[in-house]
């Protein structure tokens, strides 16, 4: 036997996995005030564990850099390991809740505010009645939840994975139209109007670049994050705006101000991490919810 190996293979044996864990928490965070904050716990106890770690492992695993730690190159082949080694024991504990013979347990599925409010809220009394050991829980957020990691176990997306062990599937096309609640404008005569918009992180997504086009940023008099509020101050006169007919077409005082054909399309996928996707409960609800979107496709616009 190769004695030089026998160093190693000890500590292999002794290896916390929480070690390792706080070793990811901080490479995310960037610091050990943060990474302490994330974990619950206090900088030392942080910097405890990553000194045990590298001393295990004989290389240092973060290095100083513009003020944040930065993974060394064998951080960096940690972090990688280790995030593989995250989303496996994420799902054996999935999979260890599951009754494999009853749908029961709680789902967690996000989507954008839109299509929470707007759609699956109004929808989800069908889904209990078929499951009735099933709770859901919606998230409604612009932000991209991660999935690998469990933030949530099923995602309705406006937008396709690039990236990633998933499962996908199309659910239908989500049209947009500019809605107002004055008199109607001629379409050239818009960029004079007052508009309302996302907030500035969201600048990027397919409808405020639509209106970035046609809009100076001087004609945006609100700003949110939220698509009811945007859809409550163009009801209330505030400016016009760019908003899902979904959510449209549910305001009585809102009038479609571009006609028949929408402004532009956002195609929804329905996104499932491909180890989850024969757990009893996930199987249950992503194959509701495509039945779901098929069956109201006329809906979406």
């Amino acid at each position: 036997m190769d004695k030089a190996a026998a160093p190693a293979c000890n500590f292999a044996a002794d290896l916390d996995w929480n070690d390792v864990r706080y070793a990811l928490v901080l490479a995310r965070c960037g610091s050990l005030a943060s990474a302490a904050r994330a974990l619950g716990v206090d900088q030392t106890t942080v910097s405890r564990r990553l000194r045990v770690l590298e001393s295990g492992l004989g290389t240092p695993l973060f290095e100083r850099l513009k003020g944040h730690l930065a993974p060394t190159p064998a951080g960096i082949v940690l972090m990688e390991r280790g995030v593989r080694i995250e989303q496996e024991i994420a799902a054996l504990c999935h999979l260890a809740a599951d009754n494999q013979a009853l749908v029961q347990g709680v789902t967690r599925v996000t989507a954008v505010d839109a299509i929470v409010s707007h759609y699956l809220a109004h929808h989800l009394a069908v889904l209990r009645a078929r499951h009735p050991g099933l709770a859901v829980e919606l998230i409604a957020s612009a932000k991209t939840l991660d999935l690998s990691r469990r933030e949530a176990d099923i995602a309705v997306r406006l937008a396709r994975p690039q990236s990633g062990d998933f499962v996908v599937r199309r659910l239908a096309s989500l049209a947009y139209g500019v809605y107002g609640a004055g008199a109607l404008p001629a379409a050239d005569d818009w960029s004079r109007q007052n508009w309302v918009a996302y907030e500035h992180s969201l600048a990027r997504v397919p409808e405020m670049r639509w209106l970035s086009e046609r809009v100076g940023d001087d004609r945006i008099v609100f700003r949110c994050n939220n698509m009811d509020a945007l859809a409550t101050a163009v009801a209330d006169g505030l400016g016009l705006g760019v908003l899902p007919r979904l959510v449209g077409e549910r305001h009585a005082s809102l009038r479609c101000l571009s006609g028949e054909e929408a402004v532009l399309r956002r195609e929804m996928w329905l996104v499932v991490p491909r180890e989850l996707r024969h757990v009893p409960r996930i199987r249950a609800v992503s194959d509701w919810l495509a039945e779901r979107f098929r069956a109201d496709e006329g809906l979406f616009g």
